[in-house]
This record gives C-alpha cells, structure tokens and sequence, in this order.
C-alpha cells in the first residue's frame, strides 16, 4: 500500500465531509477532474459552483459535465475565484471548497494564481463554512511565483484561532521537484 499523494488525499478529506444536497465550490477548475468528483459527492440535489479564468478549462470541463451528465448541478464562472462573494448568497453555507494553486498543467505556464486573490477568496470562504465543513488547498510551489503564493498562504493559515479552525499539512517531504502539499482548513 503507498501513502496518497496530496491530491488523492483531498478527495479522502472532501468525501468526508460533503453529502448529497451540499453546497461547494471549486476554486480553479482547471481540468474539471475536482469539478466532476465534487459533482458527484453532492448529487442531483447539490450545487457546484466553479471558477476559472481560463475560457478553454471552462469549456473542456463543461463538455465533461455533459458527457457524464453531471453539468446540471454545477455552474461554471470565467471568472477569478477572488469573486467568490458575488456567486453567494450572505448566510449560503458552503460546505467545502477546493483550490489547486499554481499553472494548468498543459496550458500556459505564465498564468498563475496568485496570493492576493487566493487569500481574497479563503478570507470570504470561511465565515460560509458550517461546523466540520472544510478548504482544500492542494499547493504546488515549483513554479515561478509560486514559492511566494506558498509563503503567504502558509503565512495566513498559521494566524487562523486554533478555538475556530484547525488546520492541517499533509505531503512528502523526501521527493524531488518540490512535490505538491495540501492544506486542509477545518470549522471547529
């Protein structure tokens, strides 16, 4: 049996605690693969509300939604995650949100996320997370910028008051170029 890696172990952290019916939010849709799976875990009578600022990752995952017929739950923002609080509702519970931060593998290396928006956007996703309800943040860091993004998320997680939030780092430490870690930021 081989330890999961970070983005295996999201999904283990996510099936735990999302339910049919829920509300989530997939902060970098990318290649839909968190999009479908989130689809999925809440059902016919969820809600998935996704963002990306990539037209061609939004359209690739809308194709995917239809091909498995998951794509009426879901809605899908050519938008920047930071915009999170236009797409909720004031007291909306949001059972668990998922970022991916860095690149679309495939796409264009140049277009990353960056620190002020993903914090932008944790900042607003907290206060919509019911007790036990959680954020994924699966980091990849080998990357320009992305040592920086690492830092201050790191940073912000850290200040987090342990009687509200617990906040948990899962990764390899002994595998080379700078394997990806998760951050899992829980409601106490």
């Amino acid at each position: 049996m081989n330890l999961p890696n970070a983005l295996t172990y999201s999904h283990t952290l996510l099936t735990e605690c999302v339910a049919p019916g829920d509300t989530v939010v997939d902060a970098t849709v990318g290649q839909g693969y968190d999009t479908i799976f989130l689809a999925n875990l809440v059902g016919k009578t969820g809600h998935v509300i996704g963002f990306d600022i990539q037209q061609a990752a939004l359209d690739e995952t809308q194709q995917q939604l239809t091909l498995t017929g998951l794509g009426a739950q879901v809605d899908l923002h050519a938008t920047g995650h930071e915009n999170v609080d236009d797409f909720l509702e004031a007291n909306e519970r949001v059972t668990a949100a998922i970022f991916n931060l860095g690149y679309l593998p495939g796409g264009d290396k140049t277009i990353i996320t960056r620190p002020e928006t993903t914090l932008t956007a944790i900042k607003t996703l907290l206060p919509h997370l019911p007790r036990g309800g959680r954020l994924i943040l699966v980091v990849y860091a080998g990357h320009p910028g992305g040592p920086t993004e690492r830092d201050a998320v790191i940073d912000f997680c850290q200040r987090l008051p342990q009687k509200e939030y617990q906040v948990l780092r899962y990764g390899f430490i002994n595998q080379i170029h700078t394997p990806p870690f998760l951050l899992a930021i829980e409601r106490r």
